[in-house]
């Protein structure tokens, strides 16, 4: 068996994006089999700043341009990929990815999401759910991921929303 402990992880924002209304936006991907749902994420580019590559790939993956950013978790947070992975997805250059998450308000209208911008497509479905209802979809090998760090995003949301709330009234 190959040891993959000295691949490093794969630098990587992810977004928890909320409406108005508290909501979570989750889609289901493209381009994997059993109805995988997740939040958006992706790669930072070199030197690129964390919270850029957020919105970049909040814009790549989902068309949408109309939100700001409310909150950031302050710890990056790292998880291996299933070892049947491990050498093949990533590129076969990773172990795993260390993700910086944010919390983000949606300022737009559902017409603003547009999962046909970007080529492959990485979601074909999307939905605002109630963020506890996360947990109850197929998050594939993030659920552990998700378990522990959506109470967190919950509380960031909770903390800077109403601010934004106040003075981002449809």
């Amino acid at each position: 068996m190959t040891d993959f402990s000295n691949l490093p992880y794969r630098p990587n924002v992810g977004v928890a994006l909320f409406n108005r209304d508290g909501k979570l936006f989750v889609a289901r991907r493209a381009d994997l089999p059993g109805e995988i749902w997740q939040c958006p994420q992706g790669g930072i580019d070199e030197g690129e700043d964390p919270r850029t590559a957020a919105l970049r790939e909040l814009a790549e993956e989902t068309g949408c341009t109309q939100a700001t950013v409310l909150a950031e978790r302050p710890e990056w947070l790292a998880y291996d990929l299933p070892t049947g992975l491990i050498g093949r997805a990533l590129g076969g250059k990773y172990r795993g990815q260390t993700q910086k998450w944010f919390v983000l308000g949606f300022e737009g209208t559902d017409s603003d999401i547009r999962l046909d911008l970007h080529l492959p497509a990485e979601f074909d479905l999307w939905e605002w759910i109630e963020p506890e209802d996360l947990l109850q979809r197929n998050l594939g090998f993030k659920q552990e991921l998700y378990e522990k760090l959506l109470p967190e995003l919950k509380t960031l949301y909770q903390a800077a929303s109403s601010d934004w709330l106040r003075t981002n009234r449809a």
